[in-house]
């Protein structure tokens, strides 16, 4: 089972999300990939957000192979705790971001 990181906010804007998440959680993350398999639960997201965490997630998971990595954005406690169960089944699973809907 990977270990999740929960980050509760981050800004509206895509540009200043991502400047946000590499300067303050990116530390926090690799601080956490050294203890194993990693998924990191972002919060609900406008589109605009999806092309920077898909590139987080692809690019963290090349830097921590082969230690898993993946990310997961909005989504009800029931869609997250499905989802973070599939993942812990899926040992081939590695630098997705997936986008998470009600349950």
């Amino acid at each position: 089972m990977a270990a999740v990181l929960v980050i509760d906010e981050l800004p509206a804007h895509a540009v200043e999300a991502a400047a946000r998440f590499h300067a303050h959680w990116l530390p926090r993350i690799r601080e956490r990939l050294n203890e194993g398999a990693l998924v990191v639960a972002l919060p609900r997201a406008p589109y605009d957000h999806v092309d920077w965490r898909r590139a987080a997630a692809r690019d963290l998971a090349r830097m921590a192979a082969p230690t898993r990595i993946n990310l997961i954005g909005g989504g009800n406690e029931t869609a997250r705790a499905a989802t973070l169960a599939y993942l812990g089944d899926a040992s081939g699973v590695t630098g997705q971001y997936l986008v998470l809907h009600g349950s």
